[in-house]
């Protein structure tokens, strides 16, 4: 097997897909077009918010809320009473206000009507809801239980309980631990490394149906072998899609970055802000944290980095797994359409993966994770969703090499069928035919 001869195909495939506009597309405004869609509706809504200003005309039949209602930058709150009806035109014909709020006296609840006619801010309703129930909630502490508000809170402060999770590794080591944000990194690794190996490893195999359909490959099977070809076609395929993996990672981190300095409140709206002072204050070692790293290292079991890395090698060991199988199912075949009989007991362990991954991050260290995450057709996604959690070293390695042993395999049974089916037309192959081919020499 001649080196060069694989190098230069590695570099024709490499070359000819990044050359591409569909690979221009997909990898530079891609990214883009689903940040703009992310962050140009978040930044409308705030910027027309910021000059959003309403003026509310309070009706308060129960006299319970008059003068109570605190004003906002966004909102001013004046009071009036007597006929609603004459309220509501007076306030509406002059335009005064932009809503009239009726508190309605009725002795099965509190009930109110909010009138407007144009628009009506976004956080208008939550807010005056939120109000009226903690103006309510203290006049019920003072008039029926004699407790003035101010005691509420120190009591809530008293009895306010704190669960905080420890997880204890075999070494005994203690590492302050969020479940649910294992859960949703694993499940989010998981959907990854499956979309990423599902479009680059089918990409081989239209690769080779183009080339075999073209009678493309006559011309280069007469000066290279098979096996050199399909080795050249799948490294070229896989550092295409690490490069465009790091394009996007690249991307990404220059539009948050961008984002980030030219709207640095884009996400500190009230209740954000609040719930991160919230967290800060209960978690002080997390907002000690200079960087988002040292929080992933300080609450995750294994480092930031380990996570890179493992991601990294079951996504370059899934990609070739099932490059090299689509690959063989490419050579047997005339078209696409024909090849999904072939493909799909190949796909069905993906499918079955993709399934399982709410399960499995929600009990990540059970039996079927463990037992799917030993298989190499579904551990490069079972064992990601499992990795945020903490694997035993021994299981994790033992995925690993369990996985090139499968690896190795795969290339020695796609080649034998490579081989013989690339230069094959017209004629559609039976299961039986094909293991004949892998009893050739």
């Amino acid at each position: 097997m001649k080196h060069s001869n694989i190098s230069l195909i590695i570099s024709r495939e490499y070359i000819t897909r990044v050359r591409k506009k569909s690979f221009i597309i997909l990898t530079i405004l891609l990214p883009i077009m689903i940040a703009a869609i992310i962050v140009l509706p978040v930044l409308l809504v705030m910027k027309s918010e910021s000059h959003q200003h309403a003026n509310v005309l309070v009706v308060d039949d129960t006299d319970i809320f008059l003068n109570s209602f605190e004003e906002t930058d966004n909102t001013s709150f004046s009071y009036a009473s007597g006929d609603i009806g004459q309220l509501k035109r007076d306030a509406f014909d002059n335009e005064k206000y932009d809503c009239v709020f009726h508190i309605l006296n009725n002795s099965e609840g509190l009930k109110s009507n909010l009138y407007y006619r144009d628009n009506l801010p976004s956080n208008l309703q939550s807010n005056l809801e939120s109000q009226m129930n903690e103006i309510f909630f203290d006049r019920i502490l003072q008039d029926s239980l004699h407790i003035s508000p101010t005691k509420f809170e120190e009591m809530q402060k008293l009895t306010k309980v704190v669960v905080t999770t420890v997880q204890v590794d075999d070494s005994g080591k203690e590492r302050e631990n969020i479940a649910e944000m294992n859960e949703v990194i694993g499940m989010l690794c998981g959907f990854f490394i499956y979309f990423v190996i599902i479009i680059f490893a089918s990409q081989v195999l239209r690769g080779v149906l183009e080339e075999k359909t073209n009678r493309i490959v006559e011309v280069l099977i007469s000066s290279v072998k098979p096996i050199e070809l399909l080795i050249g076609k799948i490294v070229g395929i896989a550092l295409v899609g690490i490069t465009q993996f790091l394009i996007w990672v690249l991307l990404t981190v220059g539009l948050v970055s961008v984002v980030g300095l030219a709207a640095p409140d884009l996400m500190s709206s009230s209740e954000v802000a609040e719930m991160a002072m919230s967290e800060a204050s209960e978690a002080p070692d997390l907002a000690s944290s200079t960087s988002i790293f040292q929080e992933i290292n300080n609450y995750f079991p294994i480092s930031f980095t380990e996570i890179i890395l493992c991601f990294f090698f079951f996504f370059v060991v899934g990609y070739l797994i099932y490059a090299t199988l689509y690959a063989a199912t490419g050579s047997v075949v005339d078209s696409e359409s024909d090849s999904q009989q072939y493909t799909m007991p190949v796909t069905i362990p993906l499918i079955l993966s993709i399934i399982l991954i709410p399960t499995i991050s929600t009990n990540p260290n059970g039996p079927l994770a463990f037992w799917f995450s030993l298989i190499p057709l579904t551990s490069p996604i079972i064992m990601m969703v499992r990795l945020p959690a903490g694997v035993p070293m021994w299981q994790l390695l033992t995925s690993m090499g369990v996985a090139i042993l499968f690896l190795l395999f795969c290339i020695w049974f796609a080649a034998k069928i490579y081989r013989v089916g690339i230069l094959m037309y017209g004629k559609k192959n039976s299961w039986k035919e094909i293991l004949k081919w892998l009893k050739k020499a």
